[in-house]
């Protein structure tokens, strides 16, 4: 017997009869008239007690599934399938790895959203498959969806899209996409963005820090080339950049090897924080002094990094999720270069 469910039709507004339908099914779910599970009229039933055409019901019905409002059982009929999450922003969050930094922002994200929704979080590893099956099976479920583009390729290159990965974008409405850290995707329309800028983010940082690192001779960028969660090539690009403009010497290495042979006067930007770690153990080890034998500056700020004393430099992570909340509260579409830092310490 399907519950019985009142469903009220303005006549007169000019909103359209399905959607009416689905905003009162969604209202009865979200005042509690309707439970999880619970049987809802056949789309006949509901089309002859409220004199709609059956094309109308159907319509509604639609987009109720693509919602996962409700589900359909083959030869019983329709049900409800979540009732307590109706009444907020329903929000997909996509990330490429899970890592602290990542992490940051999506608990900045959620705090700044608070009661207002529920954020599922999906995580695809830098993988162009796994990506495009994951959003495919989300696709009209949720009100946003908030990605982080960030891909590798066969030879664990950086890469920011792909074909496939722009055509399952694009089939996300612009104003339910919000882009998050990378913007370099060539995605047409009004949606929202909170990027950064990998090549003049660091360039601009380390000029705020050059008449420190005027005192070393040299400058050596870690970047580790073949990760398994790959770094935007647009880092190296910068640090040349830079290098070039202030003449100085400099040398990009893959990782920071052990026993190596540490020269007086260098300076290392290490993006990994491994790397950070055994460089430092090495500075100790060989009774060099951190910040005038050998100078530090790290990429992206941790509290391990605050406490030992480490420069930095570093996009503003908790101001990027909350960027992005407020967007997705305002419904806001703008496009937004995150705040990136460098933070002066003591070991340049």
């Amino acid at each position: 017997m399907s519950q019985l469910i009142e469903i009220k039709i303005n006549e007169s507004s000019r909103v359209p009869k399905y959607k009416q339908i689905v905003d009162s099914i969604v209202n009865d779910i979200a005042k509690g008239k309707l439970k999880i599970g619970e049987k809802i009229p056949s789309i006949n039933e509901l089309s002859e007690s409220c004199y709609l055409s059956r094309d109308t019901v159907e319509k509604a019905y639609k987009q109720l599934k693509e919602q996962k409002v409700i589900i359909s059982v083959k030869g019983k009929g329709y049900y409800t399938s979540k009732t307590d999450l109706i009444s907020k922003i329903q929000i997909f969050f996509m990330i490429n790895k899970l890592s602290s930094y990542k992490m940051m922002i999506y608990n900045s994200f959620v705090n700044s959203v608070g009661i207002n929704g529920h954020v599922t979080l999906s995580i695809y590893h830098c993988e162009e498959s796994l990506f495009a099956r994951t959003l495919e099976r989300n696709l009209g479920a949720f009100d946003y969806y908030v990605i982080m583009p960030h891909f590798k390729t066969d030879e664990l290159n950086h890469i920011s899209t792909t074909d496939v990965v722009k055509d399952m974008i694009e089939k996300i409405p612009k104003d339910k996409l919000i882009i998050l850290d990378n913007n370099k995707l060539d995605i047409k329309g009004n949606y929202g963005a909170v990027y950064q800028d990998f090549q003049d983010d660091i360039y601009d940082a380390l000029k705020k820090g050059l008449e420190k690192l005027k005192n070393y001779d040299k400058l050596v960028l870690v970047y580790p080339s073949k990760s398994v969660y790959p770094y935007p090539l647009r880092i190296i690009h910068g640090f040349r950049k830079f290098c070039s403009k202030y003449n100085f010497d400099f040398e990009i290495l893959d990782q920071v090897y052990d026993d190596m042979d540490l020269e007086s006067k260098d300076a290392y930007v290490i993006i990994e924080e491994n790397d950070l770690v055994n460089l430092v153990r090495q500075v100790r080890k060989k009774n060099l002094t951190l910040g005038k034998d050998i100078g530090i500056i790290s990429y992206n700020d941790t509290p391990l990094k605050d406490l030992l004393g480490i420069n930095v430099v570093s996009t503003h992570f908790k101001a990027m999720g909350e960027t992005a909340a407020h967007m997705v509260l305002t419904n806001k579409k703008e496009k937004v270069k995150n705040v990136f830092e460098y933070i002066e310490r003591n070991s340049i």
